[in-house]
């Protein structure tokens, strides 16, 4: 790597370090879904990944989450639908701690209250965020760009420079597998096509062990074949990590849901109807309000 580049590493490297913060976050917990290994992880014994209450957002009278109430079980993939201004981005907010609501319980397992927590904190925790448009190092290859994304609790100088080992290096190669670019990991990021961008970033949030992983309309601006694969790399991760799908596009809705999974729609900051996608599509409230007849 040339001195330049190592240059352009480093202080990307250093802006990512300060983005995520530490601020007394908790450590990895061990044992996926299970009992949580030390105090300040999340405990999801009890099934439930997230736990939202009456939660309730207001902007100068307007109300973006009316008493909002939701959960999500470990492991489960569920997709959010509902017009625009039906409160999905709020919603997505509050979790991450970029909003505080007026009121409510917000729970990450049955022990986190993410209302105390601050957005730095509720990422190392294991809540990973992606929003629409890709956020990629462009000057970095594939490679290097899942490489910086390798949580490490060492010091950021350390960890530029020092060699990854055996391990790590399986966990890049594995990613890269995962997310459909091992033939472009020395590609540089600004050149990957945008359903690439998408991946890449969504491979970048998997190396740093969410439990949870928020996605805003994930495959906007993908062509079909790129849609396709997405459906099946977020399938592959259902169990693994728990997964909220906030999208428009429901044939890509139809691809996830698969005849069994939950679909919730949201209107007006609250739940309208939740249920299996075939159940929400003949739902007439859903129907009026968001696909039409």
């Amino acid at each position: 790597m040339t001195p330049d580049l190592m240059e352009d590493r480093a202080q990307a490297w250093a802006a990512h370090a300060q983005k995520a913060g530490g601020g007394g976050a908790a450590k990895a917990w061990e044992g996926g879904f299970g009992r949580p290994m030390q105090s300040g992880v999340p405990d999801f014994a009890q099934g439930v990944a997230l736990y939202v209450e009456d939660v309730t957002v207001s902007f100068d009278g307007f109300k973006a989450l009316n008493a909002l109430s939701l959960s999500i079980d470990a492991g489960e993939l569920r997709c959010i639908i509902g017009p625009n201004g039906a409160g999905k981005t709020t919603m997505m907010d509050v979790i991450t701690g970029k909003t505080a609501p007026d009121q409510g319980k917000v729970f990450f397992g049955s022990n986190i209250d993410l209302r105390r927590l601050r957005e730095n904190d509720i990422a190392q925790i294991g809540i990973g965020r992606k929003f629409q448009k890709p956020t990629v190092y462009e000057e970095l290859s594939v490679f290097e760009n899942l490489e910086l994304a390798l949580k490490a609790d060492r010091r950021v100088r350390a960890s530029l420079f020092s060699r990854l080992t055996g391990e790590q290096l399986d966990r890049i190669g594995a990613m890269l597998e995962r997310i459909h670019l091992k033939a472009s990991a020395q590609r540089l990021a600004g050149l990957l096509s945008h359903g690439q961008k998408q991946w890449l970033e969504i491979g970048m949030l998997l190396m740093q062990d969410p439990k949870l992983l928020l996605l805003d309309e994930p495959v906007a601006g993908m062509t079909d074949e790129e849609t396709e694969r997405t459906a099946e790399l977020f399938l592959s991760l259902a169990g693994e990590h728990s997964l909220m799908v906030v999208e428009h596009d429901m044939k890509f809705v139809d691809q996830l849901t698969q005849g069994h999974r939950k679909v919730t729609v949201l209107h007006e900051g609250r739940v309208l109807a939740e249920g299996l996608l075939s159940q929400v599509q003949n739902d007439e409230r859903v129907v009026e309000v968001y696909l039409g007849r």
